[in-house]
C-alpha cells in the first residue's frame, strides 16, 4: 500500500515538474477565456455561510466557552448547533 502511495507521490512530482520545464502558454488560447462553468465548476448562487455580527453579555459567551471546551467543540460551531436545534424545536407542529 505504501509503495502505490510513493508512487502516486513520485509521479505527481515528476507532473508537477513537466509544467516547471516546459512552457504551457501555447495551450492558451486568448480569445477563447475560459469561465468557471467551461472548467466544470459551478458557484453556488449565495454562500453557504455569512458572517454576522451579535452581541452577547460576557457571562454567555464565557459558559458557551467552557461547554466547547468541555465538548471539544469550537464555541462558535456550539453556536451554530444550539440556533439549528432551536430553530428546528420552534419549526416542529405543535400538537
Amino acid at each position: 500500500m505504501r509503495n502505490k502511495a510513493k508512487l502516486r507521490k513520485g509521479k505527481k512530482a515528476a507532473e508537477i515538474k513537466d509544467y516547471d520545464d516546459f512552457d504551457t502558454t501555447g495551450m492558451i488560447d486568448s480569445n477563447r477565456p475560459l469561465d468557471l462553468e467551461a472548467l466544470g465548476f459551478k458557484l453556488p448562487e449565495r454562500a453557504p455561510t455569512e458572517v454576522v455580527s451579535i452581541r452577547l453579555p460576557s457571562e454567555l459567551l464565557n459558559q458557551l466557552r467552557s461547554i466547547g471546551s468541555q465538548r471539544d467543540i469550537p464555541y462558535q460551531a456550539l453556536i451554530k448547533l444550539y440556533l439549528a436545534e432551536a430553530v428546528e424545536r420552534k419549526q416542529r407542529p405543535t400538537r
